[in-house]
């Protein structure tokens, strides 16, 4: 009820505030509008019903809140609704593909007289569900090659069928949906960033012409920017400052810079008096004290690394841990060391001023921290406190291992991946929240379908019961829901059914899925299960896959020529708009002077 009233009176407000005209034109305020006044009735029902009622229609419309919020999801949404036309067209000849490979299925593998000789038509071909179901799952390889071996082993050229049909759909079709999907989105997208890049350049021409000259280069002056070009508007203004003029290129320059993300600058290093201190702080800050403790860290992981397969075969109780720690303890004092140099080097402000030092120095002092835990443990075993012996031996391991993580930002190539992946976070935030939304909305609808539909037998028996004792009363065929003991991947409760379409998502093993549930259930429920595949596996992969390739390909162009420091402030000044900007076209003057004399809600002075 707070959250119904909360939205409520958002869309109030912004429907005041752009004027009931504009209200009327908007699609996605009237949505929702819409979604709210159906929330509010079906909470009213709800409550009526003293919440008892097993459908929840407001449980669906919940993710629109979100996509209405995000202009980059409405935009992707656009895009996607743009693409389908041309996805329908390859997912129709695809699904021709497969109807006539079914019907050539069904004669080759027919009911035979002999027994013996069925086991195709028994496995696969009995009907035209099955036979549909088991060439969709060959299609994304997770029955291969084990829906031709009772073929393939009265006749090995019964392999062709089974190969051409792989071929031509899985490495034919299916990459050619790949790319597709990949060009004509992008394709949709790139435009859509030109629209938004034409408003922006609009936006700023009318400022230009608002303000006066003086009046922007004080307020330039007043405003202190949090970016890392704050020298470059200073300078600007200052440059401008005694003609009082500042041009249209310039003006635009200084936003262009404002996109950017801030970086921040070091600070200097400490000055020291005495020259043997100046020859340590040279020594300590030098680039190859870095790469020697990366190598350092790779010593210690080798040692953990070679510990662990000596002590394999050994049960926890059965490790003497006690080497280990001593070898531990003293690549720790020499991370320790590292640590200490660097802030003499850099300085507190300076050490703290770089995210890897941060790193590295929480993890040091928590290493230290916890091998000093484990020495007074050896001495005193009782005192184990609330970590055993060997979860803290674990755990200072681990945090090794996490360590040498260090090594990353120092290799160009690596430090272009990490950061690639870093940037997906900030730049496709949008995507993940449409697909976070498709999982909701198809976890909900499961849950509706399939809830309860799959029980493992004999639910009553204790919990001490192993499944095998559980399983041994019934006998089940090799590779089947049952037998492979899938009964916590189920539509009984939301966390369940998103780790299901997780799972079919990977499409491994995703007909167990498939079949069980058309067993426990009908036949209908594939319908779900294939249109979950559809959008989650074929669609929206593709599309992360595609956008990560142009976000590596931009960061890769652009890498060329930098070094590994320089690496770092590309990911910072990286934005989809920049992903696209070689293509996309400035507009001139005179096409934007026509637009603000056309605008509606503008009248400037010229």
């Amino acid at each position: 009820m707070i959250c119904l009233i909360i939205l409520s009176v958002d869309v109030a407000v912004k429907s005041y505030l752009i004027g009931w005209e504009e209200f009327g034109k908007s699609k996605w305020l009237i949505g929702y509008t819409v979604v709210i006044l159906i929330s509010v009735m079906d909470w009213v029902l709800s409550v009526s019903m003293v919440c008892d009622e097993k459908l929840r229609v407001r449980r669906l419309l919940r993710p629109f809140f979100l996509l209405q919020n995000s202009s980059l999801m409405k935009k992707t949404l656009k895009c996607i609704k743009r693409t389908l036309p041309e996805i329908a067209s390859v997912i129709l000849l695809l699904a021709l593909h497969l109807c006539l490979f079914t019907m050539i299925g069904m004669l080759l593998f027919a009911k035979n007289e002999d027994p013996k000789k069925n086991g195709e038509w028994e496995l696969h071909f009995r009907n035209l569900p099955s036979s549909l179901t088991s060439l969709l799952v060959l299609l994304t390889t997770a029955n291969n090659p084990d829906v031709m071996i009772p073929a393939y082993s009265l006749n090995r050229c019964y392999a062709i069928f089974f190969v051409a049909f792989s071929v031509i759909g899985t490495y034919c079709l299916m990459n050619l949906l790949t790319a597709i999907i990949y060009n004509q989105f992008r394709g949709y997208l790139l435009m859509s960033v030109q629209t938004s890049f034409l408003r922006r350049r609009l936006g700023i021409r009318a400022a230009f012409q608002v303000l006066t000259c003086q009046g922007l280069l004080s307020s330039l002056q007043r405003k202190r920017f949090n970016t890392r070009s704050n020298l470059t508007h200073t300078h600007v203004a200052q440059q401008y400052e005694d003609v009082g003029f500042m041009d249209r290129e310039q003006f635009t320059k200084i936003f262009d810079e404002l996109d950017k993300d801030c970086i921040k600058e070091h600070p200097p290093l400490p000055q020291y008096s005495s020259p043997t201190l100046q020859k340590l702080q040279l020594i300590f800050s030098h680039y190859y004290l870095i790469l020697f403790g990366n190598a350092v860290a790779l010593a210690n992981v080798v040692c953990i690394c070679t510990v662990l397969v000596l002590n394999s075969e050994k049960s926890t109780a059965e490790r003497d841990n006690f080497v280990l720690e001593i070898i531990n303890l003293c690549f720790i004092l020499y991370y320790l060391f590292e640590m200490c140099v660097k802030i003499f080097a850099f300085g507190w402000q300076g050490y703290l001023s770089y995210r890897n030092n941060i790193f590295d120095g929480f993890l040091t002092v928590l290493l230290l921290a916890l091998q000093i835990t484990i020495f007074i443990t050896y001495r005193e075993p009782s005192a184990h406190g609330v970590l055993s012996l060997w979860e803290m031996i674990r755990l200072v391991n681990l945090l090794i291992v996490f360590r040498f993580l260090r090594i990353i930002p120092d290799i160009k190539l690596m430090a272009l991946v990490a950061s690639t992946l870093l940037d997906l976070v900030k730049n496709l935030r949008a995507f993940a929240g449409i697909l976070v939304v498709v999982y909701y909305v198809f976890a909900v609808f499961g849950i509706w379908l399939f809830e309860g539909a799959i029980k493992p037998p004999d639910s009553s028996v204790p919990t001490n019961t192993s499944m095998e004792n559980i399983t041994s009363n019934f006998s089940v065929a090799c590779g089947t829901y049952e037998q492979l003991e899938y009964w916590p991947n189920n539509f009984d409760d939301f966390g369940a059914a998103i780790i299901l379409l997780y799972d079919v998502m990977i499409v491994n093993n995703w007909q167990a899925f498939i079949d069980a549930y058309s067993r426990y259930t009908t036949e209908w429920s594939k319908i779900y299960f294939v249109c979950w595949w559809l959008i989650s596996s074929v669609m929206w992969v593709n599309l992360f896959v595609a956008l990560i390739l142009e976000n590596f390909i931009y960061k890769w162009d652009r890498s060329h020529s930098c070094s590994v420091m320089d690496v770092e402030r590309i990911r910072y000044e990286t934005s989809v708009q920049l992903i696209f900007r070689e293509q996309i076209q400035e507009p001139t003057e005179e096409e934007l002077v026509c637009q603000l004399h056309q605008h509606p809600h503008l009248q400037l002075q010229w």
